[in-house]
């Protein structure tokens, strides 16, 4: 229910999603694909817990999303100094 509405969903929506699914263990690679494809052009939205949560959640899951890991890191390497120790980790 929620793949058609993620381009309503606030950045932190998008990446608890995510992490919602991965934290169950829950098959979705249509909805990891479509929360990348919303996320990617609306990272600078995005705060340090954002990033921290939805590259774990992908990495958790085993999704293959390189182009948005790669936004991911462009996008939060000016901003490091936002991170705590542990959205830093779950980032890298």
């Amino acid at each position: 229910e929620a793949q058609p509405r993620l381009g309503e969903f606030k950045p932190q929506a998008l990446a608890n999603t995510a992490w919602a699914f991965a934290t169950a263990d829950v098959p979705a690679p249509q909805l990891f694909e479509s929360i990348a494809a919303e996320a990617q052009p609306r990272l600078r939205e995005f705060n340090a817990q954002d990033f921290a949560n939805t590259s774990w959640a992908f990495a958790t899951a085993a999704v293959p999303a390189t182009e948005l890991f790669e936004a991911i890191a462009a996008e939060a390497q000016p901003r490091l100094g936002e991170f705590t120790a542990q959205a830093l980790a779950n980032t890298a």
